[in-house]
């Protein structure tokens, strides 16, 4: 019985750490949602020159600690995955930016965070990954209930937009929860086969490349002053490196879906973090999405847990 309990303990460990480094890099892909507000309201940047920016200063600290440990006879037969997975990070991030330019930030953040774990669940089911049962539901329901609750009271002005802004902006969330669910499926492959640190290294390159095609309809230029410079390069090393890391190394030992359940701390954060800085108020609905997240997300690590037993 004793060697039954420690067993268990050993296994369940490692999956509450996995959870736990989703979560931190959907808490630093947060504080970046603030810093990118800042940056687009405050001094004027394009979505596209920050999203640039912010994988190319990942990328070259990701080179810097990784570049030498990359093993190219691995990498190769994985090249053409790869190239798809980055593109796909870099594409999810943009067409979100550009369905909040279109028509604001609260249908885009909703259709982009709460679609992908739906279809990577059902994905999941269809291959036989996953169960269906009440545990399943219910923290899925929970998760998106409460991001729903948390990033619904923003941009109250979406409504007067014309019908076919409201289609294009549409149909870039669309794209970018597709883009998004599809990376979400792709990484954990790349990051078992990899590691971490080379899988993100090699990743955030992929982006960046293709980040650097926006430069062909809107101009790309680093920051002169001294606050837009440093906000460049957190988004870069903090957002970019740092929580892209834990992202590869969390999807590495999760399913899909909880690696996309994980990371709607995401919207908490950023929503907290506006409270606390641009003096934006939380309602008591956001509260409650708060702690429906917070359960949904205990939820997974319990059902992994029992899971494990």
């Amino acid at each position: 019985m004793l060697n039954s309990s420690n067993s268990s303990n050993q296994v369940s460990s490692p999956s509450v750490i996995a959870l736990s480094a989703a979560c931190s890099a959907g808490f630093l892909w947060g504080t970046g949602a603030v810093v990118v507000n800042v940056l687009i309201a405050k001094h004027g940047f394009t979505p596209e020159n920050i999203s640039f920016w912010r994988f190319a200063v990942g990328a070259v600290i990701l080179l810097a600690v990784f570049g030498r440990s990359i093993h190219w006879q691995q990498l190769r037969p994985l090249m053409m995955t790869v190239l798809v997975a980055g593109t796909a990070m870099a594409g999810y991030v943009l067409c979100w930016f550009l369905g909040i330019e279109h028509i604001g930030a609260a249908i885009p953040t909703l259709i982009a965070l709460c679609l992908p774990p739906v279809l990577v669940t059902v994905f999941a089911l269809l291959r036989g990954q996953e169960t269906l049962n009440v545990q399943l539901f219910a923290v899925l329901a929970a998760a998106l209930t409460g991001t729903i609750l948390v990033v619904s009271r923003h941009d109250a002005g979406a409504g007067t937009t014309d019908q076919h802004e409201l289609i294009v902006g549409v149909s870039y969330s669309l794209g970018s929860a597709i883009l998004y669910a599809g990376f979400a499926l792709i990484s954990g492959r790349i990051s078992t086969r990899l590691g971490a640190g080379q899988a993100t290294t090699c990743l955030t390159v992929v982006a960046a490349m293709v980040m650097g095609l926006s430069s062909l309809y809107r101009p790309i230029y680093w920051p002169t002053s001294v606050p837009p410079q440093a906000w460049f390069l957190y988004l870069g090393v903090v957002t970019a490196a740092l929580a892209l890391l834990a992202f590869s190394w969390g999807a590495a030992r999760l399913s899909p879906t909880a690696l996309t359940v994980a990371t709607l701390v995401e919207p908490l954060t950023a929503v907290l973090l506006a409270a606390l800085f641009l003096d934006e108020q939380m309602g008591h609905w956001q509260w409650l999405g708060g702690v429906l997240l917070l359960v949904s997300i205990w939820g997974l690590g319990r059902r992994r847990t029992l899971s494990a037993q």
